[in-house]
């Protein structure tokens, strides 16, 4: 099985120009005082985070990884202008010294921070859930209203019969006629039926029959 290779030109760019800007970083961190391995790591360092930065602004656009992604790029350019003659590399300046100097702390923040950073993934409109429709009951209302129930007044009882009057013996009717006289003898008024009870012991409807048939 042959495997054919196939020259890609955006690739080879890429190593050009990764390999150009590893050498003047490499140069720049030795100017500055940056000797052996510390020369070396310091242009490993600028490509790490500039490639940690791209990667999280594909995954997301987040404003963090554009600061981070603009601060390694312009290290990196900084580094390519400042060897092309612009900066004495014998006698660099002591803010440039300060800078590389301080880019290990630099970028382990800056790398700390797009690692530990949380992407937001967007919910796809298609699977979140759509909500169950809620069942319809259907209420059954009659087109004519029922008749109301009818009403219907007791009667009223019959009445009941009158109680017939006591009979009263003619002998208590004499005795009462006699208590009456001595009554009207002393207050000059006509006995009622609860004196004549009270003064004989009598029912209440006896004593009121016998003072019926007195008056």
């Amino acid at each position: 099985m042959k495997l054919s290779i196939r020259p890609d030109a955006v690739l080879v760019q890429a190593v050009i120009a990764g390999a150009l800007s590893f050498a003047h970083l490499h140069d720049l961190a030795q100017a500055a005082g940056q000797t052996g391995w510390k020369a070396w790591a310091y242009p490993v360092s600028v490509d790490l985070l500039l490639v940690a930065a791209w990667r999280r602004l594909r995954a997301q656009r987040s404003r963090l990884a554009w600061c981070w992604f603009v601060v390694a790029l312009v290290a990196s350019l900084g580094a390519n202008i400042a060897t092309a003659g612009f900066l004495d590399m014998n006698h660099p300046p002591a803010l440039l010294r300060l800078g590389v100097a301080g880019w290990p702390a630099l970028a382990f923040l800056g790398g700390t921070l797009l690692a530990h950073q949380h992407a937001d993934h967007t919910a796809d409109p298609a699977s979140v859930a759509e909500p169950e429709p809620r069942p319809v009951v259907a209420v059954h209302r009659p087109e004519t209203p029922e008749p109301a129930p009818e009403i219907t007044e007791p009667e009223p009882a019959a009445a009941l019969p009158k109680a017939s009057a006591p009979s009263v013996p003619p002998a208590l009717i004499d005795h009462a006629r006699k208590v009456a006289t001595d009554h009207r003898a002393r207050t000059g008024t006509e006995i009622d039926a609860a004196t004549l009870r009270a003064r004989l012991g009598l029912p209440e409807d006896l004593a009121l029959a016998i003072v019926t048939q007195l008056a």
